[in-house]
């Protein structure tokens, strides 16, 4: 039983495996600066690690979606988040809002998921 871990660094690693399960940090923009573009951003930034590891969007058994501001962003988020899923491929999903690390990033996503 070992545990892999992907991007690590002295805090935290973006991405670990155990057995046939796929952790994945939460995962905030870096240069977008609207809602809809932050979240196709962190998107994709899932859809690598998840790659990396041998998994995929539709292996997503759950999801953690923090916002800075839910009753701003709520609407447009779940727009990009629908988008982006396959059909009959939804996780289990938790939705809040919350303070995030920096002041211009306005949502960050965590899942877990199985390999292929």
């Amino acid at each position: 039983m070992t545990i892999q871990r992907i991007n690590s660094n002295e805090r935290l690693s973006a991405a670990a495996t155990f057995e046939a399960l796929v952790f994945l940090s939460g995962q905030v923009p870096t240069h977008s600066e609207d809602i809809t573009a932050q979240t196709q951003e962190v998107l994709s930034k899932i859809d690598a690690l998840l790659a990396e590891t041998g998994s995929d969007k539709d292996h997503i058994l759950n999801a953690t979606i923090y916002l800075q501001d839910i009753g701003r962003d709520f609407a447009a988020m779940n727009a990009v988040w629908s988008a982006w899923l396959s059909d009959g491929k939804a996780p289990t999903r938790t939705t809040v809002q919350a303070e995030l690390a920096r002041p211009q990033v306005l949502v960050e996503i965590s899942v877990i998921a199985v390999r292929r």
